[in-house]
């Protein structure tokens, strides 16, 4: 396979003579302008770094016709793209790769055939590229995307595991003792007696972990009637806030990459401000114990990078969490709508034609992000986000019930009490789950408020009392329920 190399000055072509000049013309006024045009014209590209994957996005007018080729050593994906020549646009590709990609290397772009424009992306270690077309969809026109995920993929409880070994603080080393004498060492002998173990919740955590199976794989889609629900086990909620282990909250901060999410009166992009929030109440978190516990936040979405809303689930299971928060920044068709809201899942019908709208809306983040459909199976999807139980909306109506206290101590809320949507963001059958709308973008007072630091503060600070009330009065499960 050969791979494009560009030469470090092009040499200047000939000047056309004013015969071929004219006859170009002619040309264009035989043919028009529709058969000139060979392909489509790109019209931005972009690249979204993120420890799990790696994305470039291409942008056009039309629909692009490309061919992929991998290669193992060294790694790196070769696309052809036909139809097409090298454009400006194309090119800035090359400078878009950040130093510090956990998965790209770099990428080179060249003329590799008339009409055919070939991009190679180096890689920086073994991975599994998928490359697909998506539609037209919200303020985007066709776009090609690769996305370029590691061989060996993240594991997030691991990487929580490492993050909090990181910032443990190094025990200093003892102190030389002086030396002692006779009498005092057999005195220091005789007292000396084996201390207790430190108790180590962090050790607790992965030892679970090591005797706990992972999340249990898609069972095979065989028409076959479901089983009988497992009837719940004495004594498998603790009766007391001293679990002995370290308590894990999931925070999704909403869209990512290539789905800004709502956008306000002056450009605020919702993807923006709720991972600000996020970060904030990250923190809070994780200086935080709850009867003797420490907690540990786990965020679905550390950059601006998407994450498809199937996947936020998943990961939130895989690390064992206890709770669930969405966070969002609403929107509505008109400036007026104001208020904070909080949402739990619905397995009926909504509980506001409101908040029907705004599942919709939500649920479509997939389609603006942007998913490779032919790589997923539906019916295993729509299978893992359809085991919702009673017992989980029950204690996500709690959760979120807290919440929207906590929040209406400092800001105005749009509704007295949670509201309940099909949000599939919060289908995790086993963990409590909520989505908060934190304001409307879409009013420019809120918006205003939404980038303010100090209200984005005092967010964080209404939602962290809420956990921990919520905690309070729940305590969590133990680490041997099955996930």
């Amino acid at each position: 396979m050969n791979e494009p190399t560009l030469p470090a000055h092009p040499p200047a072509a000939p000047l056309p003579s004013r015969r071929t000049v004219l006859q170009a013309g002619s040309l264009v006024l035989l043919l028009g302008t529709q058969q000139i045009a060979r392909g489509a014209t790109i019209l931005a590209v972009r690249v979204w770094p993120a420890p799990e994957y790696s994305r470039v996005t291409i942008e056009s007018d039309g629909a692009l016709v490309a061919k992929q080729f991998f290669v193992t050593t060294p790694p790196r994906l070769a696309v052809d793209i036909e139809g097409i020549d090298l454009s400006p646009e194309l090119r800035e590709l090359v400078a878009k790769v950040k130093p510090d990609d956990p998965n790209i290397a770099g990428i080179r772009v060249g003329q590799n055939a008339p009409g055919v424009v070939r991009l190679v992306v180096d890689l920086k270690q073994a991975a599994m590229p998928q490359v697909f077309t998506l539609p037209p969809v919200a303020a985007y026109q066709h776009r090609l995307v690769f996305d370029l995920y590691p061989a060996a993929p993240v594991d997030p409880l691991e990487a929580l595991i490492a993050e909090r070994l990181r910032e443990a603080p190094a025990k200093p080393a003892p102190a030389p003792n002086p030396p002692l004498t006779a009498a005092a060492a057999a005195n220091a002998a005789a007292a000396r007696a084996p201390a207790a173990p430190e108790h180590d919740p962090l050790g607790d955590l992965i030892a679970q972990r090591s005797q706990r199976p992972g999340p249990p794989e898609p069972p095979p889609m065989v028409a076959t009637a479901p089983p009988p629900p497992e009837p719940a086990r004495p004594g498998n909620r603790a009766t007391s806030t001293q679990t002995d282990r370290i308590i894990i909250v999931a925070l999704d901060p909403g869209h990512g990459g290539e789905d800004p999410g709502a956008i306000g009166p002056a450009g605020t992009r919702e993807k923006d401000v709720v991972l600000r929030v996020a970060h904030l109440l990250r923190d809070r978190i994780n200086a935080t114990t709850v009867g003797g516990n420490p907690m540990r936040a786990y965020l679905t979405r550390d950059g601006d990078y998407f994450v498809p809303l199937g996947t936020r689930v998943q990961k939130a299971r895989r690390v064992q969490a206890d709770l669930f928060v969405s966070i969002h920044a609403d929107a509505f068709t008109t400036p007026a709508a104001r208020g904070a809201s909080v949402f739990a899942l619905s397995q009926g019908g909504a509980s506001s034609t409101a908040a029907r709208w705004l599942a919709n809306k939500e649920n479509q983040a997939d389609l603006v992000g942007g998913i490779n459909v032919q790589s997923k199976d539906q019916h295993v999807q729509r299978a893992l986000l359809d085991m919702s139980t009673t017992a989980q909306i029950n204690d996500s109506l709690k959760l979120g019930t807290v919440l929207l206290g906590e929040i209406g101590g400092m800001a105005k809320l749009h509704k007295p009490r949670v509201e309940q949507a099909g949000f599939a963001v919060l289908k995790a059958p086993d963990i409590p789950s909520v989505l908060v709308e934190t304001a409307f973008i879409s009013n420019p007072e809120e918006e205003k408020r939404l980038r303010s630091s100090a209200y984005q503060e005092q967010l964080a600070d209404a939602l962290m009392r809420g956990i921990t009330r919520y905690f309070a009065k729940n305590p969590p499960l133990a680490r041997s329920r099955s996930v």
